[in-house]
C-alpha cells in the first residue's frame, strides 16, 4: 500500500466525489496529495478529513483560467516538489437540447472539461519529463466514448478529453510518462445529483425512478460509486502499471464495450 511513497499527486476537482475518493486512494498508497479546486471552504473541509492519511495540502485555483492553474501547480511544487502524478478530474455538466445551447453554455463545457486538462497538463508535464516519470490520468466519462442526449457541449468536451489522452501518451511514450483516462458511467458525485433534480422538476418522477432511469443503463442496474472510479485511477498510477497507456478505460459495469 505503500506503493507510491515519495510521490506527489495533484487531483483537481479534489473536494468532494470522485476527486475526493481519489486523494483517499492516492493518500492510502503513500503518495502527498494537492486538492486543488475552485472553493476554499469545501477544499479546507476535504484537506482536514483527509489529514489523518497522510500528507495533504490545498490550492485554489479555475482549471479554466491558465494563469490560475499555473500559480496553482507553481505553489504546490514549491511545497511537496514536482508534480509525480496528476488526477485531472475537475468537470462540469449542464443540460440542455442542442438547439438550445447558446455559445456562452457550449464554450464553458469545452473551457471547464477539455481547456481545463489541457491547461493542466502543461503546467505539470515539463516536470515529469525531466523527472523521467510521471502519471497523467484524466477523468473522462462514458460520454467520451458514446453519446448522449441533451448534454452535446458535455459529450464532445470529454471526447476531446479522451482524443487529447490518446495523442499525448504517444508524444510522451518513451519519455517515462503515461497518460490515461478513466471514463465512468453515472456515478454517485453531485452533477448526477443535479441530474436527478433535473429529470424530477422536469417529468414530475420521484427520487427513485429518477434514479432508477439513471442506472438503466448500466447493466449492473446501479450507479458507480465513487471509491471505485478511483480504484482505477490508483492502478494506473502506480510504477507497475508503465505499460498502460493512452487508454481509455471505462468505469461503468459493462454499458461501454
Amino acid at each position: 500500500m505503500n506503493s507510491l511513497t515519495g510521490k506527489h499527486a495533484l487531483v483537481t476537482g479534489g473536494s468532494r466525489g470522485i476527486g475526493l475518493a481519489c486523494a483517499r486512494a492516492l493518500l492510502l498508497r503513500g503518495a502527498r496529495v494537492t486538492l486543488a479546486g475552485r472553493d476554499f471552504a469545501t477544499l479546507s473541509e476535504a484537506m482536514q478529513e483527509l489529514r489523518p492519511l497522510g500528507e495533504v495540502a490545498m490550492e485554489t485555483l479555475d482549471v479554466a483560467d491558465e494563469d490560475s492553474v499555473h500559480a496553482g501547480f507553481a505553489s504546490a511544487v514549491q511545497r511537496f516538489g514536482r508534480i509525480d502524478i496528476l488526477v485531472n478530474n475537475a468537470g462540469q455538466a449542464r443540460p440542455a437540447p442542442f438547439l438550445k445551447t447558446d455559445t456562452e453554455h457550449w464554450q464553458q463545457m469545452l473551457a471547464v472539461n477539455l481547456s481545463g486538462v489541457f491547461h493542466c497538463c502543461q503546467a505539470a508535464l515539463p516536470g515529469m519529463l525531466e523527472a523521467g516519470w510521471g502519471r497523467v490520468v484524466n477523468v473522462a466519462s462514458t460520454a467520451g466514448l458514446t453519446g448522449y442526449r441533451y448534454v452535446s457541449g458535455y459529450v464532445a468536451a470529454k471526447h476531446g478529453v479522451v482524443g487529447l489522452t490518446r495523442a499525448l501518451a504517444l508524444e510522451v511514450a518513451a519519455k517515462g510518462v503515461t497518460v490515461n483516462a478513466v471514463c465512468p458511467g453515472y456515478t454517485e458525485t453531485d452533477i448526477v445529483k443535479d441530474a436527478i433534480a433535473n429529470i424530477m422538476a422536469k417529468t414530475g418522477r420521484s427520487e427513485e425512478e429518477a434514479r432508477a432511469e439513471l442506472a438503466a443503463g448500466n447493466p449492473q442496474k446501479r450507479l458507480v460509486q465513487c471509491e471505485e472510479v478511483a480504484n482505477a485511477v490508483a492502478w494506473l498510477c502506480q510504477p507497475d502499471s508503465a505499460a498502460m497507456n493512452g487508454q481509455a478505460i471505462a468505469v461503468a459495469g459493462g454499458e461501454v464495450m
